[in-house]
This record gives C-alpha cells, structure tokens and sequence, in this order.
C-alpha cells in the first residue's frame, strides 16, 4: 500500500484539511473527527487511487441527510450501516456502468433470472427489489465524504479494539508502548483541536489495554486471599478507568461561549428579581454583596434585590431598609436553602431570577452579560457563571500556593462546565446564575429531596427539555473556606448530595435526557464516589509487602510494560487537556485529603439516600494561631503508619525474601514511597496558618490619585484593597506622612469618586490607608470601585501559569517532605525530644573558614 500521497491529491486533502478547519465552529465534533480520521487514512489507505478521488469528488451525495447538520451521538451508527450499505451495494453512476457493488451485481443477476422465469414466481422478490430501489434512490443524495470518515472511523475503531486485545510478548508490549509514547510526544507540542483528540485516542487505546490485561491475565483464582484483594483493585482501577474516559468526553471540546448582544432598547429588556440567601452568616459578610447587587447595570424600574434571612435577625430587617431593598423571611426553616428560595418565589414576580450566595459580590456588568442568551434562545432556562473566591481556600493558604497556582474548583469552573455547555449539560451550581421563573415554576419549583438543591434543580430543567448555559467570564467573587475542616464538611455535603441524586433521580435512566447529557450528569456524581478507590490505592501495595497476597497476578516486568504506559499517557493527555486549570498530581492531594471523610457519607448515601441533612459553609471566620489539626489529620497518620510499616517489610524482604519477587518487591515499595509523598501533602494542609484578616485584601494594579487637606493632588497607583482599607504606590517617598488624612480619588467609569482615609504606615512609597467611615451611597461607590469592577477576576484568571509536568511532581515531593516537617513541628515534646536528640549525633557540613 501507498503511504505518500502525489502532488496533487496532497493539495485536495489541504483544502479539505482547511474546509474542515474553517468548519469547526458549527460541527466541531464532526470536523475534529474528520481530520483525525484524514490522517489515519493518509498513513494507510491509497488516498490517490481514481476510485478514492471520485469518492472526495462526491462527497456531498452520499450523506446529505448528515450534511452540514448538528452531530449527535447516533450519527456513528447512522454513518455506519450508510458506509456499510455503500460498500455493498453501491449504486452506479449510470447504465452500463462497471464499478457496481458485488451485492449490486447480485441483485442484477437475480433480476435476469427472475425476468427469464415462469411468470407465476412469487411477487415478494419485486417488493423487495422496489424497497432496495428506494434506498438505494435516496443514497444517490448523500454526500460522500461523510461516508469515506464513517467508513474510516468502523477501520480505526477495528483496529483499536484489535490493538486492545491483542496479546503481546513482554518485548513486543515494550516496543509497542514506545512508539505510542513517541507519538504521544510529538503530538504534544502541536497545538490546535486536531492533536488533542489524537492525544485523546492514544491514551484511551494505552488505558484500555491495560484494563483488558487486567481483566484477561492479572487475577489468581485459585487463591481466597489474593483473589478477595486483587479484585478490590481491579474494582478501584475500573472505577478511575471510567472517569478517565467520561472526563475525556466531558472536556472534549470546550465550548467557550461568548455573551450574547441586549436589545439597544433597554425597554425590551426583562425583569429581575436578584435573591440573596441568608442564614446564619454575619452582616459584615452579607453587606458589601448587598451594595454590589445595588450597583448592577440595569434598569432600577426591572431591578429588584431581595435578602432572604432564614435567620430571622432584625438587623438584617433594618440594613434592608437602610439599604432599600427587599427583605423576605419565613416562619420555618424547611429544606434549607432550597426552601428559602422556593418560598421567596411565591412573593416575587419578575420574570427571571438571579441567586447569589451572601458571600458572593456581583460585578456590576453580571446582568448585561448573560441576560442577552435568555432573549436569544427560548428554551434556556440557566445561564451560570463560575465562582471565584478572592481569599485563599485552605489549601492555597496552608501551602502558600493563592495565585501561585490553580485552586480545586478551577478545573471544574475553567474546564468542566465548559465541556458540559457543548452537551446541553451545565449545570446550576447554587450561585452566581440566572434562571427563568417559568422553566422553574414548570418543574415545580427548586429541588428539595437532597442536598445539593442545585444540581438536582438543572437536572430537572434539562429532563423537562429546557437548555443552560454557561459563560466562563467570572461575574462575581466570594470567601473561600477558612479551614480545612470547614472545606471537608462543603465537600462531604456536596458528594453526599449528588450520590443522593444518583439513588433518587439516577440521570442515566428515565425520560428527557439526551446520552451525552446523562453522561456529563453521571460523571459528575461519580467524581464523588472516588473516596473508596482513594483509600484502596493507598493501602493496595500492603496487601503484598504484609500479607504476602498477589493483587496482580503477573510478573514485576510485565506489570510495568502495562502500567507504566497508561499512567503515562493519561498523565499527558490530561495535563494537555487541563494544563490551564490543575497542574499535574495536585488532584492526588485533594483528593487524598477528602477520600477518608467522604467514603462513609457516600456509601450511606448509596444505601439510605434520604438520610443526611443540609449544613451551612461557614465563611467570614478568623484562624487567629498556627495549629496543626490533629482532629482531621487522624486517618492521615494512620495511613502514614501503615505505608511505612510496609516500607519496613519491603526493606526486610529485599534481604531476606525469595529472589524471584525483589523485582516485585520494589514495584511495591515504589508505590508505598509514592502514597507516603502524597499523604505528606495531605498532613501539609492540615497544618492552619494563620488568618486574622476579617476583610481580605484583593491584589491589582489600577490608577488613582491621593488628595492632600492642603488642596495637592498626587497620582498614585492602587495595589490593593479590602472592605476597610487599602494599599497604594506613590510616585515618590516623603508625600504623606503617617497619621495624615486624605482623600483617595478612584473612577468607576467615566465618574470620580472621593473616599476619606487615614495614613496608617509609611514604606517607602507604599502606604496603607484606613477608610474613614461612610454613608451608605460612598460605601456603594467604594464597592463599585473596587470589588464590583467588571475586570478584576479576568486579570486573575488569565494570570494563572500552565502546567509543567515534572516540575509539579517535584513541586509534590517538597510538599510532602514539608507535610512531615510541619508534623515534626507540631509533635508533642515528648516525641519530638528524642528525635531532635538522635538527629544531634547526625555529622554536618562545617562553616566557612574551617
């Protein structure tokens, strides 16, 4: 077979390269196949053969019921059974003409024999032949080139599951998983759809292998012990395999949706109810979302701002008044949150509703931004925004990562929602989102059976045949979770919520949802059952180095020809995918440091999915010392005890064992020392730094001026700022003194705003300011100044660094040495006497000079 094209058959497959490309914003899925599928082709097929070129002359014939159409997850079998047909029975141009089918001759055959027969034969044959004549009329219509990727797609789909399951020697096996990881890394640096998706088909081919290997030739059945174990892993191993490739179809091609334009006459534009739920948070936390709500671009006669106290306090009665907006409360509390809003429906009446946690300030451009889908497409019921925190969440303050790195949510926020919207399948995440008061109204309201209202609520929305959307513009911030026990009981909420909507309202049954939908709502609920698998791959290798029990059934060399390769390729493929977002082995720390807490509420969930009650995210909070929290590090010690007594084992058995499992051996123990790295981060977050901040401060870098009481103005640079203070950059030292009071002048727009402040230290050319204290319309002002600016969270964002893989795995292992030295530190004397008193005897490089 020919692997090079001629002149010009190359130049034909340019251009086509080129349509395709052009292409991708309305078919995205099918041009990326395509040019995946193209290239398989020209590695194998006779690309420059008459026949192959008549097929690209007419390739708008013989699929035009696909033509230029939206894809759906149907069109591979519809591509098919038309390739299939094609093949066989291909019609012909014209009488007489030579490149019929095999199938087609037949039928031309047969049809002289019946016409030469006795005229009483049957006339079922004839019906048959009209029906085939009919099919075959309307393929005469089909375009071409969609049957020629079909076609190439079933080849390249034959040839993965023949690679798949195709046993190979050990050297075979090695030679193989390097030329796919030589590939795999030429790939990489080719940017562009066309190499993820090839990137995408390399790892799935690697990981599927190695699952059918595990499944065909890994388990021992002839013993209890290792069969009870090696079992458990493989289960684990299936379980992170199934995320693996949902979370590729997930993230396949982000839709990166844009806002939509508003009406020019702002007459035309909808009315707005904007809720804010309270429960038992502090006015200081709820008052400056309040005043950004106050600020909002719209118009004031389709605006309305309502406060939902659950807490029934009357000072938040009397800031509402103050404030003038509305204030909504209720004789009970039932069902939470979801309660709360479905209640204050009943007393409202605009025509969407906009819901903001009370620690989420909205920027001032959030209506303008995602009210103009609603106007554009009927059928949607949800627009969301992400969440972004403007104070560090445990993890980013503990290790002294905030805008250093990507946080735990940016995945979900930058990535996943975004390959969710290609599907039809965003979903309500509680805040910061707009919905239609009809299509909620239609499902009868905010979901109340589970705990994560919000999620359950978008799914009803989406089997109802109502559509969301979301826009990865960030539209407000809030406050993070101030510790990490704060952060684990939002979390077991959370996976105990959605495990719940798995037993009560299980997407991947029932009416109204398409596939790719049900998958991306599947997904999502199984991410929180990781903390099982969690648990087995950290205590796994044991089962070996202390009982001596066989989990994978094959030897130590094999075993690495296998695994090696899938955790290589998924590694890769992921971090080409999510590079912006999560760098490399963090998500084995978070999740780590969840598995332990969310295992038993999920696995009760599972069993008794009512049980279980909504709890508030405590935020606004002070952590006032350094501590390390043994409280919550409890299960991380235990399983730094028993990964180190298996390191123990693994050093005696190396000694003393039999010599045919050393190599086996220290597979093990490298997976122990991997475990015992991670659990060190884990014990690295447990230890709180210190937060004694009430209002945080937000980095930037805008303009500004500082009045002097004698009338001099000064133009400054403003580098932070928080509820009550802020940090500026004087264009030199010696303009103010400390204790002095000036009047920092900021601009929102094309209006000047003049906010009193105190000089409160001196650095330089760095000051710190105090606000002095202000009316209700500065304090507005202020807000729209600063929090509520409609570019700060992009500049964040955009700031963030990509990822380096093996720079985040020694990023990783520095972690998990500081998790143990913070342990040290923490230890009781009593411990850490003895140690430091041992370490005495430990020789060290003389000083200078010696």
């Amino acid at each position: 077979m020919s692997l090079l094209l001629q002149p010009e058959p190359r130049a034909r497959w340019e251009r086509r390269y080129r349509y395709l490309r052009d292409e991708r914003g309305a078919r995205p899925i099918s041009a990326a196949l395509s040019t995946f599928c193209l290239m398989i082709a020209w590695c194998f097929l006779r690309l420059e053969s008459p026949r192959w070129q008549r097929l690209l002359s007419r390739h708008s014939q013989a699929f035009s019921h696909l033509y230029r159409r939206r894809s759906t997850l149907g069109d591979p079998l519809r591509y098919l059974l038309q390739a299939v047909w094609l093949l066989l029975v291909r019609p012909s141009p014209g009488p007489g003409h030579a490149g019929s089918g095999p199938v087609r001759r037949w039928l031309h055959a047969r049809k002289d024999r019946r016409e030469n027969a006795a005229p009483t034969a049957s006339a079922a044959p004839r019906h048959l032949r009209l029906l085939v004549d009919r099919v075959r009329d309307r393929a005469a219509s089909l375009p071409e080139t969609t049957w020629l990727l079909s076609a190439m797609g079933v080849v390249i789909g034959l040839m993965m599951l023949l690679v798949i399951t195709q046993p190979f020697t050990l050297e075979a096996q090695a030679l193989f998983a390097l030329l796919l990881w030589l590939l795999a890394l030429a790939l990489r640096r080719q940017g562009g759809r066309f190499a993820t998706l090839a990137l995408i088909v390399l790892s799935l081919t690697v990981s599927c292998r190695y699952l059918w290997w595990r499944y065909t030739s890994t388990l021992n059945w002839d013993d209890g012990m290792d069969m009870t174990f090696g079992l458990l892993l493989l289960g684990a191993e299936t379980y992170s395999w199934l995320v693996l490739v949902l979370g590729y179809f997930q993230t396949l091609w982000p839709l990166e949706r844009q806002p939509a334009p508003l009406p020019k006459d702002s007459r035309r534009w909808p009315s707005v109810d904007l809720m804010i739920p309270t429960y038992n948070e502090s006015l200081e936390v709820v008052r400056p979302t309040v005043l950004a709500a106050l600020g909002i671009d719209w118009p004031k006669d389709k605006l309305n701002i309502y406060l939902l106290d659950d807490g029934k306090r009357p000072a938040f009665r009397d800031f509402a008044d103050e404030a003038g907006i509305g204030y909504i409360t209720r004789d009970d509390n039932r069902h939470a949150k979801a309660g709360n809003l479905n209640h204050a429906l009943t007393l409202t009446q605009g025509e969407y509703v906009a819901i903001f946690d009370c620690d989420h300030l909205p920027q001032r451009s959030f209506l303008q931004l995602t009210m103009g889908w609603f106007l554009k497409e009927p059928e949607l019921a949800l627009v969301q925004t992400p969440h972004h925190f403007f104070s560090p969440d445990p993890f980013e303050r503990n290790l002294d990562r905030f805008r250093r790195m990507p946080n735990e949510g940016t995945l979900f926020y930058g990535l996943v929602q975004d390959g969710n919207d290609l599907w039809d399948a965003a979903f309500f995440c509680g805040s910061c989102a707009v919905l239609k008061r009809s299509a909620i109204e239609a499902i009868g309201g905010f979901a109340v059976e589970t705990v994560t209202e919000d999620a359950h609520t978008s799914l009803r929305l989406h089997r109802r045949g109502f559509t969301s959307a979301y826009l990865r513009i960030p539209q407000a911030a809030g406050l993070a979770t101030e510790s990490v026990s704060a952060h684990i009981g939002q979390r077991i909420r959370w996976a105990r919520g959605m495990v719940q909507i798995f037993r009560l309202d299980n997407p991947l049954f029932g009416p109204g949802l398409r596939l790719s939908q049900r998958l991306c709502y599947f997904n999502a609920m199984l991410h929180f059952l990781a903390g099982v698998p969690r648990l087995i791959f950290l205590t796994a290798p044991l089962a070996f180095l202390l009982l001596h029990a066989y989990i994978i059934y094959a030897p130590a060399l094999m075993l690495l020809a296998f695994v090696v390769p899938h955790m290589l390729h998924s590694g890769l493929t992921n971090s080409h995918l999510q590079g912006r977002y999560r760098h490399s082995f963090w998500s084995e720390v978070y999740d780590t440091v969840l598995a332990w807490y969310i295992a038993l509420p999920t696995t009760v969930a599972l069993l008794n999915p009512r049980k279980g009650k909504f709890n508030v995210t405590a935020k606004g909070g002070l952590v006032d010392r350094q501590y390390f929290d043994w409280e919550i590090s409890r299960p991380y010690l235990l399983l730094v005890l028993l990964n180190a007594l298996g390191v123990v084992a693994a050093l005696w058995r190396l000694n003393y064992g039999p010599a045919d499992e050393v190599l086996t051996v220290l597979v093990s123990l490298v997976w122990v020392l991997y475990n015992l790295v991670i659990l060190g981060g884990a014990i690295a977050v447990a230890a709180e730094a210190r937060q004694v901040r009430h209002n945080h401060r937000v980095q930037v870098t805008l303009p500004a001026a500082v009045q002097l009481e004698g009338g001099y103005a000064y133009p400054c640079t403003l580098l932070d700022y928080a509820e009550g203070g802020l940090g500026i950059r004087l264009t030199a030292s010696g303009l103010v003194k400390s204790g002095d009071t000036v009047t920092l002048l900021l601009r929102r727009g094309s209006q000047e705003h003049a906010f009193q402040a105190r000089v409160i230290n001196l650095n330089g050319e760095r000051a710190g300011l105090a606000l002095e204290e202000m009316s209700l319309d500065q304090h507005i002002a202020y807000i729209q100044c600063t929090f509520a600016r409609a570019d700060t969270w992009t500049q964040w964002r955009d700031s963030l660094p990509t990822d380096r893989p093996m720079k985040s795995m020694l990023d990783v292992i520095r972690l998990g040495a500081l998790g143990y030295r913070r342990l040290f530190h923490h230890a009781p004397p009593a411990v850490r006497g003895p140690v430091q008193w041992l370490g005495s005897f430990v020789p060290r490089r003389p000083r200078q000079g010696f």
